[in-house]
Order: C-alpha cells, then structure tokens, then sequence
C-alpha cells in the first residue's frame, strides 16, 4: 500500500464478530477462559486488549515495522526502552532533547547507574569518538526539541552500526512523524513517539508508541511493557487509532502553515532567529531535505529583545495560539521553553546550548493562514 492508504488500513482488519469497520473499544480487564490457558487470544488487559491490539498494528505499519506497542505516555515508552540496560551501560545522546527525556535519562535512570553524554550530533565524528565498551544505546531525536536540530539518521546509523553492531539505536520520531520520516527504513532499531502528539492529533490523549522491526528486540520490548504495566488504555487506543487515519492529511496543512510561520518570522523586525528546517538558512536544511518528505509544523524563534519580559508579553497577548504545553494537535500552540517543557533542565545546560529566555516555540496547528499571521503580527507588536 502507498503511505496515504496504509494510514487508514494498515495493519487493520473489521472485527470479525460484528463486522464493525472501526475497532470496538473493549472496555474490559479481563476474559473468558474455557478450561485453564484455553481462551481466545486474550488473558488479561495489561498484556493485551484487542482494541490496543488494533493500534498497535497500526503502529507497526506506518513505521513500516513488524512490531508496534502502545504506551500509557511517551515518557513510559522511554522508560521501557532503558529498561533494556543494566547498570554501568551507557547511552549517547544529543545535547537539545525535550525536558522530559532529560528528566527521565538524569534524575531517574542515572542514579540506577546508567551514564549518559549529550553531544552535539550535527557531527557523527562527536557520537563515534564518545563509544567504548559500555555503550549501548544511542538517542536520536531529530527535528529535536525546541532548536530544530536535524541529525543525519542514516549516517549516525552506519557510523555506529560500523563500530558495534549490538548498540541499539533509537530515534524520538514525535516531531517528524512516519509522514515525514520514517527511521526504520534507514537501518534504527527503534523508533519512539509521544503519540499524545500528532499520531494522536487533537489534544485528547496521553499515549507513548516504539515501533521496531527485530523480533528478538519485540519480544523484550513486549516483556518490559507487559511486566511494567504502562499500558495504553482501550478508550486512548481507540482515540488514537482514529487520529492516525487523519494523519497524512493534518500533516500536510501543518507543513503547509509551518512554511509559511517560519517565512513570516524571518522577515519579522523584533525577530532575531527562527529555527525551522524548510528554510534554507537552517544549516542542516540540506539533511533535512534528504531524510524528510517535508518540514513539518514545528517553529521556534528568538526576539532581538532578548528580555523574559517582552517573551512574556508575546506568550500573554497571542489569541489564536493557545499558551500551553505540549505540540501537535489540530490546534495552534505556543510554548515557552525556558519556563515551561524545559525548565527541569539546569540553566547552565540551556544556556550552552541556546534554549535562552527569547526563545519561543510554536506548534502551528490547521486553522487558516492568515489568521495565524495576523495573531502573530498582532502579539508582537505589544
């Protein structure tokens, strides 16, 4: 199947009881056995639900994987993922990451005795010069959050893979999407969404998603799933499964905006930078054009007043953007890193790397063009 049809009917089938085209969502925790360990395909909730089941395969399709597991949040897909090291092992990853994962890799994980180093991953020389013995994971994120960053997946995937063939490596597809990109094709291991994003769509849910295509990996990734229980839950499922289905169409509005946002802020007097990968000032625009169908619905931008205060009073006064956390639904977002998705990050980091108090992203959603540049003419003209 092309993209545009494997979105809806990926890995789908109607269910073979009733004939209902969408999956039911199977409220239920538990199933009938007929004698002890006959039963039909399902025990218990937590190791699987024939709703999440449905996801699921979804999830493998528009990946182009075999395997795909839903989580109760993208965090929860993290966590499983480093469940699958053990003390001493190392991990390698870029130095502009969502908060979150920060969080999880510094303040829960390091102290279980996993290291971990942040590098700058525009260069693959900065990831293959930082493995040795202990490596074990390598974590991609790219576009990353909030910079834009782009990091050559394919490239990084061969370098490392050249090296030792046991590192895994996994990429944080939540910005790009398997409409844009699709990691497994180009030699990963494992692919990770917060799926809260834009698979889910419209700001409805919490979910996590890993897709791979080893079925070794699978069965470990389903043990650490089904053992920790972070499950996604039936109604999420089925929210989600119906987002997906509308994904290459938002995305293409979403790209569509994001362009036209980003060339706005560009030519902007109280605008200093923008961060987007379309433009071709980005300095990994070309990368980016290799490895994406297109650019996406992810822009930051700095003020030339590099005050919190005059980032405040842009964040206070826009009204089609809705201040808030979190990205990729229908509608548009606007989000302040410093203080708000990266603030459990120490301020030294930021700063090293560029997330200052100017710095302002924006999750540009479907609504119409123009009322999209005329709220932002509007907030920064203040």
């Amino acid at each position: 199947m092309k993209f545009n049809t494997k979105i809806i009917h990926g890995g789908q089938q109607h269910d073979p009881s009733t004939g209902a085209v969408m999956p039911p969502i199977y409220q239920t925790s538990t199933y009938a056995q007929t004698s002890p360990g006959q039963h039909k395909g399902y025990i218990y909730s937590r190791a699987a639900n024939p709703t999440r089941s449905a996801l699921e395969n979804a999830f493998a399709s528009i990946e182009n994987g075999t395997h795909g597991f839903a989580f109760s949040s993208g965090l929860s897909a993290i966590d499983c993922v480093l469940r699958k090291l053990n003390p001493g092992d190392e991990v390698i990853a870029g130095d502009d990451l969502y908060g979150g994962t920060y969080r999880i890799f510094t303040q829960m994980f390091q102290k279980y005795g996993l290291k971990f180093h942040f590098v700058d991953m525009n260069f693959v020389e900065n990831i293959t010069n930082s493995i040795n013995k202990n490596t074990k994971l390598i974590w991609l994120e790219t576009p990353t959050n909030p910079l834009m960053k782009i990091a050559d997946i394919e490239e990084i995937t061969k370098a490392v893979k050249t090296i030792n063939t046991d590192i895994l490596v996994s990429v944080d597809n939540t910005f790009a999407t398997p409409y844009l990109q699709r990691p497994l094709d180009l030699g990963v291991d494992i692919v990770m969404h917060s799926a809260t994003k834009y698979l889910g769509g419209h700001s409805d849910l919490l979910m996590g998603a890993l897709m791979v295509k080893d079925e070794k990996l699978a069965k470990e990734l389903h043990f650490i799933q089904f053992a920790s229980g972070a499950v996604a839950s039936p109604m999420d499922s089925f929210l989600a499964l119906r987002g997906v289905k509308t994904l290459h169409i938002r995305m293409q509005r979403h790209c569509e905006n994001g362009k036209a946002v980003a060339a706005y802020l560009v030519n902007h007097p109280k605008v200093k930078e923008v961060y987007y990968p379309g433009l071709k000032s980005h300095p990994n625009h070309e990368v980016a054009k290799k490895q994406m169908k297109d650019f996406g619905g992810m822009v930051s931008f700095k003020l030339k007043d590099e005050s919190q205060k005059a980032a405040f009073t842009f964040l206070e006064n826009t009204k089609v953007f809705t201040l808030a956390e979190s990205l990729g639904g229908v509608e548009s977002l606007v989000n302040h890193p410093t203080t708000m998705t990266h603030a459990t990050i120490p301020e030294p980091e930021r700063l090293k790397i560029g997330i200052t108090d100017s710095l302002i992203r924006l999750s540009v959603g479907i609504e119409d063009i123009d009322d999209l540049l005329e709220d932002l003419e509007q907030a920064l003209s203040k």
